[in-house]
């Protein structure tokens, strides 16, 4: 019973899952809402996963509209392509945060 209440399996121990490559991956890009942000975000995913679902794309505004969600489903190759994503969504300034 301690197992289930904070025992070994709630000790933060854990690994996490590991992702098999290659493989569907969702990438969500929050960022402030400005008229640049849609499309410089597309053209950093575009350099890292050349020719991903643009239709797949969807846009969520936040409850004031001051912020915007991005959701892009690409096909991850590998943990350096998604952590290079990470780095250049980054240094857009337009991102704020890519989960």
């Amino acid at each position: 019973m301690s197992e289930l209440i904070g025992g070994p399996a709630g000790t933060g121990d854990a690994e996490p899952p590991k992702i098999e490559f290659p493989c569907d991956y969702p990438v969500k890009v929050l960022g402030r809402r400005v008229d640049a942000f849609h499309p410089t975000v597309l053209e950093v995913v575009e350099r890292h996963a050349p020719g991903f679902d643009q239709e797949s794309v969807t846009l969520r505004d936040s409850s004031k509209g001051t912020f915007v969600a991005l959701t892009v489903t690409i096909i991850a190759t590998g943990p350096e392509q998604l952590d290079a994503l990470h780095k250049d969504l980054m240094a857009t300034g337009l991102v704020q945060m890519v989960i």
